[in-house]
């Protein structure tokens, strides 16, 4: 009775596969490490030339606001608010960009 000889398909195989474990790897650090950079990279969305400006990480975690005084008219409250929104919105874009800028290279892959 023949016997059966499995495995990678020659001598090359193994080595082949510790190769692709290695990149695996290496993309999986890249990853990581830009995800940090993102955490860190800080942000700016403004509005109204600058009245209300939002700081926040490239990951959209806000971390400040800023209105100027000329901003606030306690007679038009919604003004302010949707320089606020604006603020944000233009933060979150500029964040996006940032993002697929960075993360584009992992082709969509995530931690």
């Amino acid at each position: 009775m023949g016997g059966y000889r499995g495995g990678f398909g020659g001598f090359g195989g193994g080595n082949q596969m510790q190769n692709l474990m290695k990149q695996a790897q290496k993309m999986q650090e890249e990853m990581q490490k830009a995800q940090a950079d993102l955490e860190e990279t800080e942000i700016e969305g403004s509005a109204g030339g600058g009245l209300v400006k939002v700081v926040m990480s490239a990951k959209k975690v806000v971390k400040s606001i800023t209105v100027n005084p000329d901003a606030v008219d306690t007679e038009d409250i919604t003004m302010l608010e949707d320089l606020i929104i604006a603020a944000l919105n233009d933060g979150y874009a500029k964040a996006d960009k940032l993002y697929n800028e960075k993360m584009g290279a992992f082709g969509g892959l995530g931690l």
